[in-house]
């Protein structure tokens, strides 16, 4: 019999594979990072023996949740400018507001506040993108999480680097610096085009070429964007990216409200990945991104939360169904955006979109043991028919009892075992209260 860390006994297990198994009254068994095998309960445990063994009696067992766009700091603006239009949001209120507050104590705090929600709600991996991004890699090492994080690029200062050219070289230090860590990753991420020159653009570009690491852009979030570029570069914005080099599938955008037909196609063709964020996206009243369409020309497509401060929060399970019910009422079609294509969204394919299907997505074995498990003997998850449909239409993210990551407990019966919960909050209340003085004036 083989001694290894942890087996997880008995319940349904959701692989999320090509074939969407779901298998009951199966094992799964850890060692290490990794999950080595998944069968019968009997065979699992005659084979292996765990040093710890959890049983999942009416409980889902499942891959965690890859949310493919969030700004995990503004967890401390959450709430601070509602109900606005994305430009007076972000030029009137939010941009001022980072300007007067950001610094690497907001950044690190504000990151773990984040790491913590997106924990207790069943997420085991984030694409970040903001200010002071080595305090959120910090953060997350600490949180146990995995993530795929970059330094926000503007033709701007921002509270953390004052020129483009610094802005390229701290991205720099962060691939240099975090190369070869089991959890974190970079992405190069040049904010939009309409905040950033081509220059910077192509700067970006070679520093990720050069090092083989994905692009993010947020990209054609609403209507006036795109006739804003559309004047800045006398084409269509996806005809520029294609153009300077952009599209190819180390390239992941976000928003993609306003896609055509063509630039659909395109995406398609070069294999460039999208993060569609619903809640964000109506929020801000941007629009509705034509993900049916998306789908149906092959474009990868995930899911993200976006950041506190335009959704207000970071649960992956609201998520998952703001997306599934957005479309079909947009298109009064309640076939489009099924809950298992939108499961997949935010496992599997929202993998894919950062380039970590390989690792993380779905329960296989060889890949990493990033595994959520879901408390089903609830009121509101009673009678369980299908295991997709609730996952979309009845859960929420505080059904989560217990989350691996990288095959390491970081949450157990809702308890968090990397992060002091109520220091975290403390800390990030304090800043808040500093937030408003600033603002106030």
């Amino acid at each position: 019999m083989q001694e290894i860390d942890i087996i997880i006994n008995g319940g349904k297990i959701l692989l999320l594979d090509p074939q969407n198994t779901c298998l009951n009254n199966s094992a799964l068994a850890i060692n290490g990072s990794a999950i080595i095998a998944i069968g019968s309960i009997e065979e699992i445990n005659k084979k292996y023996h765990a040093k710890k063994v959890i049983d999942t009696l009416d409980s889902l067992v499942m891959p965690g949740f890859i949310n493919c766009h969030t700004h995990a700091a503004m967890t401390c603006f959450r709430g601070i400018a509602d109900d606005l239009e994305l430009m007076d949001w972000l030029n009137n209120y939010i941009f001022p507001a980072e300007a007067k507050n950001v610094n690497k104590d907001l950044a690190y705090w504000g990151s773990l506040l984040a790491c913590a929600e997106m924990i207790k709600s069943g997420t085991t991996t984030f694409c970040d993108m903001y200010i002071f991004e080595d305090e959120t890699a910090r953060a997350a090492k600490s949180a146990g999480m995995r993530c795929l994080i970059g330094e926000v690029l503007f033709d701007f200062p921002s509270p953390n680097i004052k020129t483009p050219q610094a802005g390229i070289a701290y991205t720099r230090m962060l691939i240099e610096k975090w190369q070869k860590d089991p959890l974190i990753n970079i992405i190069v991420e040049p904010h939009a085009l309409y905040t950033c020159s081509p220059a910077l653009l192509n700067d970006a570009k070679k520093l990720a070429d050069d090092y083989q690491v994905p692009l993010g852009i947020h990209l054609l979030e609403n209507k006036s964007e795109k006739e804003q570029l559309r004047q800045k570069f006398g084409k269509e914005a996806v005809i520029f990216l294609k153009e300077i080099g952009y599209l190819n599938n180390r390239l992941l955008a976000f928003h993609c409200v306003c896609l055509s037909a063509e630039d659909m196609r395109l995406f398609a063709d070069y294999g460039v990945n999208v993060s569609h964020n619903p809640a964000s996206n109506m929020k801000l009243a941007s629009g509705i991104a034509p993900v049916p369409d998306m789908l149906k020309a092959g474009v990868k497509v995930g899911l993200g939360t976006d950041g506190c401060a335009s959704n207000n929060n970071l649960d992956m399970i609201k998520e998952m169904s703001t997306a599934a019910k957005l479309h079909k009422v947009a298109r009064l079609d309640p076939t489009v955006m099924d809950a298992k294509t939108v499961v997949r969204m935010a496992t599997i394919n929202g993998a894919k979109a950062l380039g970590m299907n390989k690792i993380t997505g779905s329960l296989e074995v060889g890949k990493k043991a990033d595994i959520i498990i879901i408390g089903l003997n609830k009121p509101h998850l009673t009678p369980l028919y299908n295991e997709y449909s609730h996952l979309v239409y009845a859960a929420n993210g505080a059904d989560v009892d217990t989350v691996f990551i990288n095959g390491k407990l970081v949450m157990e019966n809702r308890q968090l075992l990397t992060i002091d919960e109520a220091e975290v909050m403390q800390r990030v209340r304090e800043i808040a209260l500093n937030i408003k003085k600033s603002i106030q004036q």
